[in-house]
């Protein structure tokens, strides 16, 4: 699906496509491609590498044509190993042609849209829409961040009341959506400070580049704190477990052991030998006083050891 927006004094859609104007393309069908290929004669090779899930943060030029791939937070809607993770944003511009390309669809850019109309402002030129989706695209990273803290918070308040595996891959999940929000923060920022000397930027992108660069900033060091939450609670309740485990595994062996001792008494009034007691009646009584205070004082003494 394209959209075609004039952004100048405000953001309206157009019919069609004019010089200048922003083309917005969300989820491109062929359709799509031919009119980005055949018509605005962008390099093929540009959208296939917006085609790329695992694309980095990157800046390339070619023959007039310079592509931007900015990372953003992405959200699945089905149920997945990582629900939290970031896709590539492709931004193709030329003199006379600024298009970005998403292969899924957002809510960043359907938020950035919106937003953009509520200001009544429109973009002084390509260069500013640029880095304005950076913006967005930081401030998004805060609000996904929010929600994965939310979700940590639940995770520990179930984990608190019983150690359920659910809760803790739901950690592990988590953990992994960290990792790759880190690298992409990481990847934005080393990109930002390339465009710095690649795009013309005036007064006005510097003061907003500086803005982009607080809240990357933040975003990074955010994540930094949350991965180190992380990480330190799957240790502590790793070490829960293992600790768990061997209380479970020390009461096991005691029991096994106090078991012992009346087996053993029974085996060895049980052998095919003369004793003594073989034609009294108080024989068989004696083997079990015998064999339950036995039991009694070692299961006395483990006691008083908390060892059962």
């Amino acid at each position: 699906m394209r959209t075609f927006w004039n952004f100048n004094n405000t953001l309206r859609t157009l019919e069609e496509w004019q010089p200048n104007c922003w083309v917005q393309v969300t989820c491109p069908t062929p359709d799509d491609e031919k009119f980005l290929l055949g018509e605005l004669k962008i390099p093929e090779y540009f959208l296939d590498d917006i085609r790329d899930k695992d694309e980095r943060s990157r800046y390339d030029y070619d023959d007039g044509w310079s592509l931007i791939i900015l990372r953003i937070p992405y959200v699945k809607e089905v149920r997945s190993r990582t629900p939290h993770t970031t896709i590539p944003l492709g931004i193709i511009l030329n003199k006379e042609v600024c298009v970005t390309v998403c292969n899924f669809e957002t809510n960043m850019m359907i938020d950035f849209v919106s937003y953009q109309q509520k200001r009544n402002r429109g973009f002084t030129d390509s260069v500013d829409l640029v880095f304005r989706l950076f913006l967005s695209s930081a401030v998004w990273y805060l609000k996904r961040l929010k929600q994965i803290s939310i979700l940590i918070d639940e995770a520990k308040r179930n984990l608190d009341r019983k150690i359920d595996n659910e809760d803790l891959i739901g950690l592990s999940r988590l953990q992994d959506s960290l990792t790759y929000f880190i690298t992409s923060i990481r990847g934005n920022e080393n990109l930002l400070a390339k465009l710095k000397f690649k795009l013309p930027v005036d007064e006005l992108d510097a003061d907003l580049i500086e803005d982009v660069n607080t809240e990357m900033s933040q975003a990074r060091e955010t994540t930094n704190i949350y991965a180190h939450i992380l990480d330190s609670t799957m240790e502590t309740y790793a070490s829960i477990i293992n600790n768990n485990m061997s209380g479970v595994m020390k009461q096991m062996t005691s029991i096994s052991i106090i078991l012992m001792f009346p087996t053993l008494i029974a085996s060895i009034f049980g052998m095919n030998l003369i004793s003594g007691m073989e034609d009294t009646w108080w024989g068989f009584p004696l083997v079990i006083v015998l064999s339950f205070s036995v039991t009694a004082i070692f299961y006395w003494l483990f006691r008083r050891k908390t060892w059962i």
